[in-house]
């Protein structure tokens, strides 16, 4: 049962699930009435409020339309720009799933906004798991990254980072969390990863919920004290941290709750050196109810091997929310990540739809910016349509496109409930063909299958297209861990070639004609040894990504990230005809 501390919030989202149409209409009139007189809108709506005048007048935008207005106002121009409430800073997207970091405005409003979706997201789980605040602490791992300064003055962070240097959550972390702030805002995350992770299992007997934004990051730390249990063993059983943790914050924080421990140390080396990992989380930290993180979108394809990991604990993705917009919450938090529904929250933006054509052969087809495309409101989306989703927010965007591509599965009341498709224009193209993430996550998910007889794993995948030569090809990285231990066996050549054959025989119809006429050239998977995706993880982090937030690109654009893996490839397999 719900506490009663949550029930008003529970309360709440029936009744924005019930009116969900009024309340849109309200959050896109305050929008307009407070901003019609700003520089951007001003040009399409002459002062004027009219929601008619806005759909008819205001064009559909990426972030490159508006990226002008933000970076005068990023290099010391007044916000009025583009809104009239004063910005306060900006979120700096990841960068890493579609492209370069953006700089998204941000108000008071916006802060408020997220003060109160973490209310609403955190209730459902509440009510299925009780309050763990009241339980125990949080093992999250978390990772700040140094604000950036802009010429206007105004600091540019990640969302995950605004709320670590929020004082709410400071306050909050010695209670709630078990991870000191010193090893959040640790400069080193390998550094601030080891840590948490050390004061994660000395307060083991307090964990109730285990967790990150991500899947991926929850994987990286697993993975990572599998290379280094028997250092944190021994760092409990002295009571003094790792030489090699030299971070003056970490160090300072391990001094306060460190003490010799050798019973504990004892005990947590009995669990790890075991021949399978299978169960690990549930067996290092036995109070913990669940494992909250983003199991949805790209980050389904960690679920196999987390579940692995986690065995018979829940996996539970809370939230959907971008540096862009506050959007939907799961309802559901006990379904299995595959079939997780977001309800969309319609006070918190103003939310418009793009159809999306779906093809007969089951691949996307977009619509441009230049059809005569009528977007539709919230609460007049079609169950099972697709549709691309465009924001309006308090913050200064207007009609822009967020770049994600949702399925309508069902309705909570008069709000729509959506599935995460796939980001829009991540593909795979040689030539005319179009080949979209969903439609390499079917391909991927149909070949590795072939790996299950062999106790094999795929913990890790991207991909790209080879150009070096004519017809162009498919270039698969494949990252291949044993289920009983860290190393695999050899790999079986023909096992590999079946592998690329099945991904050929899975993709769309258009691919295999292409294949066939010899457009494009047989399909290749190279396989890189273990820890090859940690590395290029550690590339995009140098860079500034900040790992709260990392997600890794299902296409490689950057010929550093590409380095980065060909150096790593330990064979390289490629199919042997044309799908039939």
């Amino acid at each position: 049962m719900a506490t009663n501390g949550y029930e008003g919030e529970l309360k709440m989202i029936e009744e924005l699930t019930t009116n969900a149409e009024q309340i849109q209409d309200e959050v896109l009139g305050e929008i307009l009435s407070r901003n019609a007189g700003t520089e951007y809108l001003r040009g399409f709506l002459h002062g004027q409020t009219e929601k008619q005048l806005f759909k008819k007048n205001v064009p559909i935008v990426t972030y490159e339309d508006l990226k002008p207005y933000i970076d005068r106002i990023a290099n010391g121009e007044t916000s009025d720009i583009l809104l009239a409430e004063p910005i306060t800073g900006f979120f700096l997207s990841s960068g890493t799933s579609g492209g370069q970091p953006k700089l998204m405005p941000v108000t008071a409003e916006v802060g408020n906004k997220w003060d109160l979706f973490r209310r609403l997201y955190e209730s459902p789980v509440i009510k299925h798991f009780d309050d763990i605040n009241q339980a125990g602490k949080r093992l999250e791992l978390m990772f700040a990254r140094p604000e950036i300064e802009t010429p206007s003055g105004l600091k540019a962070a990640s969302v995950s980072t605004s709320i670590y240097s929020g004082s709410n959550f400071r306050t909050s972390l010695p209670k709630l969390y078990t991870s000191p702030v010193e090893t959040i805002f640790c400069p080193d995350p390998n550094q601030g990863l080891y840590c948490q992770l050390l004061f994660g299992l000395i307060q083991r007997d307090e964990v109730v919920k285990v967790g990150s934004v991500f899947a991926s990051t929850v994987l990286r730390g697993i993975k990572f004290l599998e290379n280094h249990w028997q250092e944190v063993c021994y760092d409990i059983k002295t009571g003094r941290l790792s030489d090699w943790i030299t971070d003056s914050g970490c160090r300072n924080a391990a001094s306060l709750v460190m003490k010799p421990n050798p019973e504990q140390a004892d005990l947590i080396e009995n669990i790890c050196n075991c021949k399978s990992w299978e169960g690990i989380i549930r067996k290092l930290w036995p109070k913990a109810r669940y494992i909250c993180c983003i199991c949805t979108g790209i980050m389904r394809q960690y679920t196999i091997e987390l579940e692995f990991y986690c065995r018979g604990l829940p996996l539970v993705s809370d939230l959907y929310a971008c540096s862009e917009a506050i959007c939907g919450i799961n309802l559901e938090p006990l379904r299995k990540p595959c079939d997780v529904s977001y309800t969309f929250l319609p006070n918190m933006a103003y939310f418009e739809f793009l159809p999306v054509k779906n093809e007969r052969d089951g691949s996307i087809e977009m619509k441009s910016n230049n059809e005569d495309t009528e977007l539709v409101d919230l609460v007049n989306v079609k169950a099972g349509q697709c549709y691309e989703l465009i924001v309006t927010t308090c913050a200064g965007l207007y009609r822009y496109k967020v770049g994600d591509v949702l399925m309508v599965s069902g309705f909570y009341n008069n709000a729509p409930q959506f599935q995460f498709v796939e980001r829009k224009n991540v593909i795979l193209s040689v030539d005319q063909e179009k080949t979209s993430e969903t439609d390499l996550f079917k391909a991927v998910t149909e070949a590795k299958a072939l790996l299950d007889p062999l106790r094999l794993i795929l913990t890790e995948y991207t991909s790209y297209v080879d150009t070096s030569s004519a017809p162009g090809h498919y270039v698969l990285f494949w990252e291949i861990k044993g289920k009983e231990g860290k190393h695999c066996k050899e790999l079986d050549p023909k096992i590999m070639v079946e592998c690329c054959s099945r991904m050929e025989e899975s993709l769309h119809y258009t691919y295999k004609i292409y294949r066939k006429r010899n457009i494009i050239a047989a399909l290749e998977i190279r396989v890189v040894k273990q820890g090859s995706f940690e590395a290029l993880m550690d590339y995009y982090v140098s860079k500034g990504t900040s790992l709260s937030q990392y997600k890794k690109p299902s296409c490689i654009k950057s010929e550093e990230a590409l380095k980065i893996l060909d150096s790593r490839v330990i064979g390289k397999y490629f199919s042997p005809k044309s799908p039939l």
